[in-house]
């Protein structure tokens, strides 16, 4: 299914990006980056050298044209290169690229006045420490630098939400107080629940997601942010239910707490309902709403879950090219990335090859 529409993304992201680097977008999310991470997936599931051949020269060129940029996050920064390059290294056995990467990889620095969210911030930071620590090994990026960069969210979090009240934890982007998963407290907590927290901070957690829970809308579904409360309209990802949903599995399989696992699956039902989008998409789309339905089978091992995510990816593989034609779907801002076109797309069916395997890409370990 996915190699349908390979071809074109690599002409419309690696094609344009060796012709003109300096005007190309070089992120995981929406650029050149998102096309290698693709790849990579297809190495893992086919074993094709040249997928892994071509992924490493992606990165290479994201590289050499990222040396300067201050961006420090998995899916927009320099950590999703250095990231992504060290570990595709360790699978095509080159020490040498390795230790290059991680060797960049260390020198990124954040900055005091640096976001906390996943996105552009400090979560997407320790996103890429725990990519690198999974396929490299624990330690690889030790625990008194993801430790610093923990207590630091943890400290303004709790800083904010005494100023606010309600939520034991809360954060703001550019003012707004989001709750999703790009921008907000799903995206930081999903997060933190993959560091080693104290007792505290655990319950700091936990309260977040219960607060959140509490104050979703009477659909189910769950407002953008604080200021946000009455409008009942987002099922994406990025805002909404959907990366909600998968926060609040992956609380059920840390904690093991029933109620998370019923919130979740509530979530779900909203997905189900209202989540058929416009937009092909993983950051606000049908592909990113099928990995509700994936996370939810890989959980509870309801057979009901895969057959909502394989009628969401079945409508993509027969109706989305043509509709997209006909202008009755958005294509995508970024038409062939990762996270807002044909390339999220891409990486859903291959996904659904191995549906218990299935990770939300660059959010799900």
């Amino acid at each position: 299914m996915a190699d349908r529409f390979f071809p074109n993304v690599l002409l419309e992201t690696w094609g344009i990006t060796e012709r003109n680097v300096s005007n190309s977008d070089l992120t995981l999310y929406s650029g050149t980056l998102g096309t290698a991470f693709l790849l990579f997936k297809s190495y893992q599931l086919t074993n094709n050298a040249n997928d892994l051949s071509l992924c490493l020269a992606i990165v290479d060129t994201c590289n050499t044209a990222s040396l300067s940029s201050r961006d420090v996050t998995f899916l927009c920064g320099r950590a999703g290169i250095c990231a992504l390059g060290a570990v595709a290294a360790k699978y095509a056995k080159n020490g040498e690229l390795i230790t290059y990467y991680l060797t960049h990889f260390r020198e990124i620095k954040l900055s005091r006045n640096l976001p906390d969210e996943l996105l552009y911030g400090r979560a997407g930071f320790l996103w890429a420490c725990l990519f690198l620590n999974k396929h490299l090994g624990k330690g690889t990026i030790p625990s008194t630098t993801t430790r610093a960069v923990v207590d630091e969210i943890i400290k303004n979090g709790r800083a904010l939400a005494k100023k606010c009240g309600g939520s034991p934890l809360m954060f703001e982007w550019y003012g707004e107080k989001y709750w999703g998963a790009a921008h907000g407290l799903a995206g930081i907590m999903h997060v933190l629940m993959d560091m080693e927290l104290k007792p505290d901070e655990i319950e700091d957690v936990k309260g977040t997601l219960r607060y959140m829970i509490t104050n979703c809308f009477p659909s189910g579904n769950y407002p953008a942010s604080e200021q946000d409360r009455n409008r009942d309209e987002l099922v994406h990802w990025c805002h909404g239910a959907p990366g909600i949903a998968l926060t609040l599995v992956k609380a059920a399989e840390v904690f093991g707490d029933v109620e998370f696992l019923e919130a979740a699956v509530e979530a779900a039902q909203v997905v189900w309902e209202r989540g058929l989008l416009k937009r092909v998409g993983i950051c606000h789309g049908i592909s990113g709403n099928a990995y509700v339905f994936l996370s939810l089978y890989r959980k509870t091992g309801n057979v009901a879950f895969l057959y909502r995510a394989k009628a969401f990816a079945s409508f993509l593989l027969d109706r989305a090219h043509k509709l997209i034609s006909k202008g009755e779907m958005h294509g995508g801002d970024n038409a062939y990335s990762m996270f807002e076109g044909v390339g999220g797309m891409a990486y859903l069916f291959l996904d659904m090859i191995e549906p218990l395997e299935a990770r939300f890409p660059a959010y799900e370990l």
